[in-house]
């Protein structure tokens, strides 16, 4: 028998999948963090953010938020909303500049029942993909290979961030 050897995962394993809340917003708790690399944020503006997922479904999986601690799209004040989706645009734009997608899944999962493994502050996920990105592993292992490191896809995109995060746009 083959091993694939994923040792990051086991921090979702013990941490995420368990059904319990966690003791602080990983979204609040990153975005008020003093160290963004380490909280994987890439991108701050006075109503939203941009980081990327710890737990990614592929490389480059974005999360855009509001700062302000909301669960409902509803709640959403219209300055905020308008930030979101630009900071979602941009986001888009920065993958297409420096992965180079062949396309991309974006959605919201509201609701522990929709699929929210944090339900109590608003995300957007934004999945880079590409042609060929499954395989065998997910289908018949039910595991999913990232080829990189998280901090090393990080460290790779942020060097776009300048280009593509321009503080006012027209």
């Amino acid at each position: 028998m083959e091993r694939l050897w994923a040792p990051w995962r086991i921090k979702y394993i013990r941490e995420v999948v368990p059904i319990k809340k966690p003791k602080k917003c990983i979204f609040c708790d990153a975005v008020s963090s003093q160290d963004l690399r380490e909280k994987l944020v890439l991108f701050k503006s006075k109503k939203a953010f941009v980081m990327l997922n710890l737990f990614p479904y592929n490389s480059g999986h974005l999360m855009v938020a509001p700062i302000r601690h909301i669960a409902n799209l509803e709640d959403l004040l219209e300055d905020e909303e308008v930030e979101l989706w630009r900071l979602v645009r941009l986001s888009v734009k920065l993958l297409k500049i420096a992965l180079k997608p062949d396309g991309f899944n974006i959605g919201i999962n509201l609701g522990r029942v929709a699929g929210a493994g944090v339900e109590d502050h608003l995300h957007v996920h934004i999945v880079p993909r590409w042609c060929g990105d499954t395989n065998f592993m997910p289908v018949i292992g039910n595991t999913k290979v990232i080829p990189e490191a998280i901090y090393d896809t990080y460290d790779f995109l942020v060097k776009y961030v300048p280009q593509v995060f321009k503080s006012k746009e027209k």
